[in-house]
């Protein structure tokens, strides 16, 4: 590939061994192993995610996404047929609480009128069919508050690739430790890695914390479709950033400290970031709004200086993100070493640190 051709999602492919796709968490949340990358150097460590710290120096700021993921999954069936019909909740509606935009299975299902029934007395109608397997639907109250109807009949939304039913465990370990505000209808998963003894831990050696949120959606998720990686387009997420958690980025980056990354949803805030400096500018406002920042080779990382993430599915926004920071060839030797090495893929799997971005302009290598 010469620098003068368009990147494709050809370039974003790799093989991945079915077996090393993680079905289960680590058995505690810092036994995941961690690859450490020199993106300067191109130099690659095996190590564990228990030794991040030595990784982290005093004056960091760690940016962590506080988002929690919700009971997202309803399994359910049509009132009228009793023919099945399954909800993905996407995002709740500002003007009507108990109505949301949501992922319908089987797809006909998402036809306007039609009646769904769940488990613990839930009941749903089709408002709008919005196209593409979603609808505009909803709940309807019997008595009992509509939010705790769902929260008790709907499941840990688990990613596809983990071919099991959700169990108890996912109930926390698909959850940060820090989650603190519900939205997501998928784990930031570079946090699960956490825990808040290592959090106090890093705090006790300079480093620094901050949280800002991004609701995980279909924008992560979604496949891309255009094979040109500039043709393609995310769907929008909703992200906030108190005025406070911006004070302290904005100080970080001006003093010249490294700001790092917990995974490509906090990426995507904090590059968003430096795209409303003159909203920003006094300080003393906070920022909510919605986020459609594709990054894709060849971009310039202004406020990450490092990247904590998981290793990500071929082909996707995600990847291309990383690729981005590393450099492409990089990122696909660090791949393909982490396939010969045997670590565990996706969103229970184990976590890769960036160290340093690649900053100069992108030549296809």
């Amino acid at each position: 590939m010469t620098g003068q051709e368009p990147l494709s999602l050809d370039d974003l492919e790799y093989e991945l061994p079915a077996e090393l796709i993680a079905q289960e968490p680590a058995p505690s949340r810092s036994d995941s192993r961690l690859m450490v990358v020199d993106v300067g150097t191109g130099e690659i460590r095996d190590s564990s995610f228990s030794r991040l710290p030595e990784y982290l120096e005093a004056g960091d700021l760690l940016a962590l996404n506080d988002t929690g993921v919700i009971r997202a999954r309803l399994r359910g069936r049509r009132a009228e047929t009793g023919g099945s019909a399954d909800l993905l909740l996407v995002e709740r509606s500002r003007e009507a609480p108990d109505t949301w935009v949501c992922m319908v299975r089987p797809a006909k299902r998402a036809r306007s009128g039609i009646v769904l029934e769940f488990q613990s007395g839930l009941r749903a109608e089709v408002v709008e069919d919005l196209g593409r397997g979603r609808a505009l639907i909803r709940f309807l109250s019997s008595g009992q508050p509509v939010e705790e109807l769902i929260h008790s009949t709907g499941e840990v939304p688990l990613p596809p690739y983990v071919r099991r039913e959700p169990t108890a465990v996912d109930e926390e370990r698909y959850q940060t430790v820090y989650a603190s505000t519900p939205g997501a209808i998928a784990a930031p998963t570079a946090g699960l890695h956490f825990t808040r003894s290592m959090l106090d831990g890093l705090a006790g050696s300079g480093v620094e914390t901050v949280f800002l949120t991004l609701h995980v959606g279909p924008g992560t998720f979604t496949p891309l479709r255009e094979r040109l990686l500039h043709l393609n387009r995310l769907e929008s997420e909703r992200f906030s950033v108190s005025a406070e958690a911006w004070r302290e980025i904005a100080r970080a980056r001006d003093a010249g400290r490294r700001i790092v990354s917990v995974g490509t949803t906090t990426c995507r805030v904090l590059e968003t970031l430096s795209f409303q400096e003159g909203e920003l500018q006094s300080g003393n406002a906070s920022l909510a709004g919605r986020t459609d920042l594709f990054i894709y080779p060849p971009y310039r990382f202004r406020n990450v200086g490092a990247l904590l993430t998981n290793f990500h599915l071929p082909g996707t926004s995600l990847l291309a993100l990383v690729a981005a920071f590393m450099g492409l060839d990089l990122m696909l030797s660090s791949y393909a070493h982490a396939v010969d090495e045997g670590y565990r893929f996706y969103s229970y799997g184990d976590a890769m640190l960036l160290l340093g971005c690649r900053r100069r302009t992108w030549d296809g290598a």
